[in-house]
C-alpha cells in the first residue's frame, strides 16, 4: 500500500494506492486553504505541510499519525534580516523542506521566498536562517539573484548527499545552484555549462533559473536539473553541466522532472510550451523520457489527452517512487501509472491547482 500526497490551492488531499488497484477516495485536510509544501520525514513517518493563508501568511504544520492529527509550529522567520536594497525581509511562501542526513537525527532544511535558508536542530519546533547563504557576496551584486516568476529569488530544491550529510546542494529562482560542502557554513555556485538565456550574458556565474533540482539516489555525483533554459545533468556534482535539451523542439522548458532511483541515466519531463506562452506544447499533454543522460527522449504519454490542452505541471507535482508515477497539473487534473510500461490514469478532473505531489 502506497500513500499519495497531493498539495493543491485548495487543500491537502491523502489518497491510498493499493498494488495494480486504483487509488481510494481521498481524504481531504485544510480545506480551502492553499497547500504550498508537503514534506515527509522519512526517519520518523511526520507528514509536514506548509500552508498559505491570506490573511494570516504562512503557517507550518506536522503530522505524527498520518494526518489524523495535526501540530502547529511557529513558522521561519527573517528576525529582522535585510534584502539587499536594506528593505526588511519578510517571509512570502515555505518552498520546500529537506530532512538532514541519517547521521543528524533532528536536522532539517527549509527553503522560502526570499531566498531564505533554513536549518532546525531540534526536528522542527525552532528554524534559524543561515547566514553563510543570505549573506553570500553574490547576493549584495545587482543583477545575481533576482525573482522569476516571483517577485523575489526563491529557494525550491535542497539536496542533500545521501552519503554526506555535510553535502548539501540548494536552487535558487534566480541565482543558480549552489553547493556547501561543510554543513553550510559556506556557499559556492555551480553554474558551469549552464546558459542563461535572458541575461545580457549568458554565461555568467550567479543568475541561472533551475526549475527542478534533483539527485541520483544510487549514484550521488550525477545530479539533474529542468532549467529555465533546457534539461542539464551533470556526472561531477555539479562542477560541469551538459546540455541534454532537444534543439529546437521537445524537451527544453518547463518546470517538472522526476529521476530514476536506481538508474543515473533515467529521467523524465513534462515541458512547457514557452516562458510566454506556459501551455501544454502544441497542446498536447506529453511526458518525455531518456534512459541515457539525454542522449536521445521519447514520449511515454499513453493515457494523457493529446488536443486542446492547456495543462502544464508545476516544478513539485511530478514524482516517481518505484513503479508509480504521479503528476498533478495547474487545470486540476491528476495522473498517475503504476506500471513497469508506463500507463497513465486520470485519478481526477476537479481538483483546484496543484502545487506538490508526494508518493510514500
Amino acid at each position: 500500500m502506497q500513500t499519495i500526497l497531493v498539495g493543491t490551492t485548495k487543500g491537502l488531499l491523502v489518497y491510498q494506492m493499493a498494488d495494480q488497484l486504483r487509488p481510494t477516495l481521498p481524504r481531504v485536510h485544510f480545506t480551502g486553504f492553499s497547500v504550498n509544501m508537503v514534506y515527509v520525514d522519512e526517519r520518523y513517518h511526520r507528514w509536514w505541510v506548509g500552508v498559505s493563508h491570506r490573511h494570516w501568511g504562512q503557517k507550518l504544520h506536522y503530522s505524527d499519525d498520518r494526518g489524523a492529527n495535526w501540530q502547529e509550529v511557529p513558522p521561519p522567520s527573517f528576525e529582522g534580516a535585510l534584502m539587499p536594497d536594506g528593505s526588511r525581509a519578510k517571509l512570502r511562501q515555505i518552498w520546500c523542506m529537506q530532512q538532514g542526513g541519517y547521521d543528524q537525527s533532528d536536522v532539517l532544511w527549509l527553503g522560502t521566498d526570499p531566498g531564505g535558508l533554513f536549518r532546525s536542530n531540534d526536528g522542527g519546533e525552532t528554524f534559524t536562517l543561515v547566514d553563510s547563504l543570505w549573506n553570500h557576496p553574490s547576493r549584495q551584486k545587482p543583477g545575481q539573484w533576482f525573482g522569476a516568476g516571483s517577485n523575489y529569488p526563491f529557494i525550491h530544491s535542497i539536496v542533500v548527499d545521501p552519503e554526506d550529510s555535510d553535502h548539501i546542494y540548494i536552487a535558487v529562482s534566480c541565482a543558480g545552484v549552489f553547493e556547501s560542502v561543510d554543513g553550510g557554513n559556506s556557499w559556492h555556485p555551480h553554474n558551469k555549462g549552464l546558459v542563461a538565456a535572458f541575461l545580457p550574458n549568458p554565461n555568467v556565474e550567479v543568475g541561472h533559473d533551475p526549475h527542478r533540482l534533483l539527485i541520483s539516489p544510487s549514484k550521488p555525483n550525477v545530479l539533474w536539473q529542468q532549467n529555465h533554459c533546457g534539461v542539464y545533468y551533470s556526472d561531477n556534482g555539479g562542477k560541469d553541466w551538459k546540455d541534454v535539451s532537444v534543439v529546437g523542439g521537445i524537451p527544453y522548458y518547463g518546470f517538472a522532472l522526476a529521476v530514476d532511483e536506481a538508474d543515473p541515466s533515467k529521467a523524465w519531463v513534462i515541458p512547457v510550451e514557452s516562458d510566454e506562452q506556459r501551455v501544454a506544447p502544441d497542446l498536447q499533454l506529453n511526458v518525455y523520457e531518456t534512459v541515457n543522460f539525454g542522449k536521445s527522449w521519447h514520449t511515454r504519454s499513453e493515457g494523457l489527452p493529446q488536443e486542446a490542452v492547456f495543462d502544464i505541471v508545476l516544478r513539485q507535482a511530478f514524482v516517481k517512487r518505484g513503479n508509480l508515477m504521479v503528476f498533478g497539473t495547474t487545470n486540476g487534473n491528476l495522473y498517475y501509472s503504476d506500471q513497469e510500461r508506463i500507463y497513465w490514469n486520470q485519478l481526477s478532473a476537479h481538483l483546484t491547482k496543484v502545487n506538490v505531489v508526494v508518493i510514500i
